[in-house]
């Protein structure tokens, strides 16, 4: 889980990111903020560290609800950022649909792409709730 230097600056850098979109984020950031941190410690529960080489339907379970939520954003928003993300989680659906076919790709491509696409989803909603801020403040809002 957090058992790695890897993984404890990503806690870290996710836990950043949730705050300043719950602080400083209109509704549609606070959703994908909190969605993706409700998905970020569910895959922390529900992976299989030993099956690495099957599909771990766990996981793509909770990366699919995390698409629908990211889609009904996309649909329900007017936000450029909530395409980049659910262009993002779909990459990652991609990954695992890559395990499902028994393509067998490199394990560490693998995590690799799901874990650089986490990344981009997390930079996703900054950038989307510094817009947000940015576009509150011009207003006069804030």
């Amino acid at each position: 889980m957090l058992d790695t230097l890897y993984s404890q600056v990503g806690a870290v850098f996710t836990v950043l990111v949730v705050a300043f979109a719950f602080l400083k984020g209109d509704e549609p950031e606070k959703i994908g903020a909190g969605a993706y941190a409700m998905g970020w410690v569910a895959s922390m529960l529900v992976q299989d560290d030993g099956n690495l080489y099957g599909v771990q339907w766990s996981m793509l379970a909770v990366d699919v609800a995390m698409l629908g939520v990211l889609g009904g954003l996309v649909w329900k928003s007017r936000r450029a950022w909530t395409v980049w993300a659910t262009a993002l989680q779909l990459l990652v659906i991609a990954s695992h649909a890559m395990m499902l076919i028994d393509r067998r790709p490199p394990v560490s491509a693998y995590y690799f792409v799901i874990n650089l696409a986490a990344y981009g989803l997390l930079v996703a909603i900054a950038v989307g709730t510094f817009w947000a801020w940015q576009e509150r403040r011009a207003a006069g809002l804030e």
